[in-house]
Parts: C-alpha cells; structure tokens; sequence
C-alpha cells in the first residue's frame, strides 16, 4: 500500500509537523506573537505529519469522491443531473456574490430582478400564481407549503380539519412534514398499478381532512392518470391539494401542477433546475400557491412596481410571517435561473420527454433479468423489485455493492416500501445513450453473475477500499475522533 493511500492517523510521525505560522512585518514568529491566555496548555492530540502528506492524503480522499461529474448516478427520485458550469461562474460574479442582505434595495436592484423574475418562471411551469423563493430545502418547502395550508383553514374558521392524506407510495419527508407542521397522517393505499385507489380515497373525505399530498407521477414513477378527479373530490370535500415537488423533472414542458388541480407545491431547484446537492446542501424548495392562498405565502416578498423598479414588501396579517433569515439560499436560485435562461421557453420542453425516455429504455432492456412489479409506461424513473431470479439469494443490496466494483454508483435501494427488494433508477434527460448501453451491459452482467457464480456478487464490492463494513455498529458507535480511532 502508498503511504497517501493509508489513513492519515497511520502514517502520523511524533514530531512532524504541515504548518508554520508566517512571522509578521516585525519579523516577529507567529507562535510567539499569540497572547499567552489563547496559547494551549498542551498540544492538540492529533495527526503529526508533513504539509505534502497532508496535501496527499485529502487529494486522495477527493479521488475517492462520487459525483455527476465522475459517472452516472442513477438515484431514484433524486434527479442527480449534469450541472452546467456556466451556473456556477454566473453564481460566483463578484457583483451578486458580494451582495449582503441588508443593502438598500435600490443598491440590490439586480438581485431583486433576478429573484423576481425566477419567481414567474416557476410560477408559469408550475401553473401557479406566486413562488416565495425562501424555504432552504425541499422538506423545508414542504413543511412551508403544509402552514400555508393551515393557515388557509384557520382563517376559514376550520380548526377541525388537522388530517393529511398521504399514499402509501410518498417520499419519507412527506408523512415527516406533515408531522411537524402539527397534522395527523392518514394514509391512502396503492392499487396493484402503483395509482392511488380512488375507492380508498373516498371515506377518508371527511371534514376533518386538510388536504392531500401527493406528486404526480409517483414514487413508482407512474402517472396518476385519474388526477382530476382526485382533485374534484378533494376539492368538493373542503381539502386543498399538495404536490411534492421532488418528480417536476419528467413533467417540464408537458404538464403542470396548477393545471391538474394542485393548489400547493414545493420545487426542489437542486433537482429539477441543476443546481448541485448532496452532502447536506445548499439546497432550495420554492413554493408555489394557486390565486387563492397567495397573501398566505411567508414574507419578505419581491414585487415589481409601476415604474419597473423592484421592492421588499412584506404581507399583511395573513402571512406566516418568515420562514428563513432574508430570502433563502440566493446562490442556488442563480444556478436555477441560469439554468433556465439557458434552455430557454422551447428546449426546457425537452427535459421531461427525454427523461421519460431514458428511463424506460432501461426499463424495457432489463425488465428479463430484474422482476417489473408494476406493467406500463413509466416516466423519469421506475422500480424493479430485485433480481428476477431469486433462487440465489443475491439480494438488491448485493447487486447495488456490485455495481460499484464497475465504476457505477448504486441506485436508490429498499425504497419504496411497497416491494421488499426495491430498486430504483433515474437516468434523467442528460445522459447518453452510450452511458445507458453501459449501464445498462452491467446490471445484466450482475444479474448473470448473480445467477452463474452468486457468491462473487455476496462478496462484492471488491475493488473499493471498504468492502463490508459493520454498518450497524458504526452506527451504533461511531468512532468520530482522531484519539477515539488509536483506541
């Protein structure tokens, strides 16, 4: 083994050291121009190695690192598309970068344009009427979308209405919100073809129910065909209609939410709108409102006045007041907005078709090897329930430690969990047909090697510096600590 590919506590030397503070313009040494009351009383236990060591040892941990711009990255429902490096030259501009929140806003005049501006071109793919750009991630949209809709009922005198139907088929953080918002979830059941049962739905329509939250397609990756008249009854029983804006991606350019019935939605602009994440963020989760719950939207709002200037207003009494310090993750919003200027009104109607596209090619050119659950035409992704031989006990977590022997990183695994083996791809629209022929000629390698010689894919992965880690008691004890570690 090299000595930068070991860790950096095995390589530690007592004596060495990678730093030296510069001496100031006296030339007075930096140790000793620290006051002695901020000094240690002893040295910090930690590596003792050279500055090239060190510079080694983190290069190496980035060449380890996975990402969309490395390989693919088939995460369901994550939407790990290409991002544009000209989003983040134009996010770096000095001009916009160096902005800070309390300016004048006649000095912030093209920040404010920019945040504008974005808000309608959302507000036009969506079919809503308003975004507010503040909430910092998507359960953050989401938990901003789930007050709005409490707002709207308590104005409304309906304090008994505190349930929220969520299908059995919904991403985690929905039942999650929905909790911390201070509602009671009901859920609704799937049919055998992934759609929500309508005759579930039905009782479940009382006047205690909210609303109901949903994205269209769904976590199968199904479109919800009957998605009027879900809206129709929610709508006749009193209830408001969510839209999880997590599956936008296949539906730019051919359908949007306002128009199928939804009265609220979050969008995720780290997935629908390039802008990276992962790794805990930044993220942004705008939400939009139909005409109707417009002044319900949390403040400070960005309007545009008569004379084409731009201004911070905030709502009346009926806001939820704010949800985040000023207005959000402004850097993400300017990838976002790069990113749609760039596509522009005709090939942002591209994104879903293509992403449509590729997923059910790679459907239709495994669906021999891998078991289908749920028959027909998906849209940006869909689910196999494992191997379709399972006669082996190669299990999905098998195949996805696999994968990683070929250079791929996994698919999202176990989720959702209405199959036990589930495994779930999202080519999106910017990969090429090459990239999924070769992925592909892998999951069927892997389904043949699972079936020929299975105790190499229980084995795998075996080219990764960590093979089969004991997940379960990193979990349960973690070693979070360079002197935990020589323990």
């Amino acid at each position: 083994m090299k000595e930068y590919d070991k860790l950096i506590f095995e390589i530690s030397k007592p004596g060495r050291k990678g730093y030296q503070l510069p001496a100031d313009k006296y030339g007075v040494d930096g140790m000793s121009a620290i006051p002695a009351g901020l000094m240690r009383g002893e040295a910090p236990e930690l590596p003792e190695v050279s500055e090239l060591d060190v510079v080694r040892h983190y290069t190496n941990l980035s060449n380890k690192n996975f990402g969309v711009d490395t390989g693919f990255y088939p995460l369901g429902s994550c939407t790990m598309k290409y991002n544009p490096k000209i989003n983040e030259e134009l996010a770096s501009l000095p001009a916009f970068a160096g902005l800070h929140p309390l300016q004048d806003v006649k000095s912030v005049q093209g920040a404010l344009q920019l945040y504008y501006e974005l808000q309608q071109a959302l507000s036009s793919l969506a079919g809503l009427k308003e975004f507010t750009l503040n909430p910092y991630a998507g359960a953050h949209g989401e938990l901003t979308g789930l007050m709005v809709m409490r707002q709207y009922h308590k104005l409304r005198g309906d304090d008994k209405r505190t349930k929220v139907i969520v299908p059995d088929t919904a991403h985690g953080t929905n039942p999650a919100s929905a909790m911390v918002a201070g509602l009671e979830v009901v859920e609704v059941k799937s049919r055998p073809n992934g759609s929500i049962d309508i005759e579930d739905l039905k009782p479940l329509l009382d006047d205690t129910v909210a609303g109901i939250m949903m994205t269209n397609p769904n976590t199968l990756g199904m479109f919800e065909t009957e998605i009027m008249e879900i809206a129709s009854l929610v709508h006749e029983a009193g209830g408001l209609l969510y839209y999880d804006g997590a599956n936008l991606n296949p539906m730019l350019g051919k359908v949007r939410p306002g128009d199928m019935g939804f009265d609220i939605m979050h969008i995720n602009l780290h997935k629908t709108f390039s802008t990276p994440h992962g790794g805990g963020g930044p993220g942004s989760g705008p939400v939009g409102v139909s005409e109707r719950l417009v002044d319900l939207l949390p403040t400070p709002r960005v309007v545009k006045l008569d004379d084409g200037s731009f201004d911070v207003v905030y709502n009346g009494d009926e806001s939820l007041g704010s949800v985040s310090t000023f207005f959000g993750n402004f850097g993400v919003m300017m990838k976002a907005y790069a990113y749609i200027l760039s596509l522009g009104r005709d090939n942002i109607k591209n994104v879903g078709p293509m992403a449509t596209l590729n997923a059910n090619y790679i459907k239709e050119s495994l669906r021999d090897l891998y078991k289908l659950p749920v028959e027909g035409p998906c849209k940006h992704e869909f689910v196999f329930d494992g191997l379709a031989d399972k006669s082996t006990g190669v299990t999905t977590l098998n195949v996805a430690k696999r994968l990683l022997d070929f250079g791929f990183h996994a698919p999202t695994i176990y989720f959702p969990l209405l199959f036990h083996e589930s495994l779930m791809i999202e080519p999106t629209e910017t990969e090429s047909l090459e990239t999924l022929d070769e992925f592909i000629d892998v999951m069927r390698k892997v389904a043949i090697e699972a079936r020929e010689n299975p105790e190499l894919v229980k084995e795998a992965p075996v080219t990764t510096a960590i093979s089969h880690p004991d997940e379960t008691g990193a979990a349960k004890n973690p070693i979070l600590s360079y002197k935990a570690m020589k323990a």
